[in-house]
């Protein structure tokens, strides 16, 4: 038997965690991808299978700030933006997705300042 390989083993995580778990109309869900340099937030509706907001490292309004921050201050200004993206929908509630990560640095950063931003879960 040979070892998992990281990637792998995340994607384990993150099937057993959507088992659980999912978006409706009510209630999307807020999903988390995280790659070496970069973190990606999405808004969900999984019962019409609709991405309603989305934010990124790669946005025009996180890159103007980001310069400067670390890896966790980036995830800080996605968390933020994404909570007012989704305030602006008529979002205030969702359930969040970790995508099979450690809820631990950026993956917090970003949550936590999502909920500074005025959502709620």
């Amino acid at each position: 038997m040979g070892k998992i390989e990281p990637r792998a083993a995340r994607k384990n995580r993150h099937a057993r965690v959507r088992a659980r778990l999912s978006g409706t109309i009510d209630r999307p869900r807020l999903c988390v991808f995280r790659s070496l340099s970069h973190i990606y937030a999405q808004i969900i509706d999984d019962s019409s299978g609709h991405t309603l907001a989305c934010a990124s490292t790669l946005d025009q309004e996180v890159k103007g700030e980001a310069n400067g921050r670390n890896k966790s201050g980036k995830a800080e200004l996605v968390g933020s933006l994404m909570a007012k993206r989704a305030l602006e929908q008529g979002i205030t509630q969702v359930v969040f997705d970790r995508g099979g990560y450690k809820y631990h640095g950026r993956v917090k950063a970003l949550a936590e300042a999502a909920r500074q931003g005025g959502l709620k879960f």
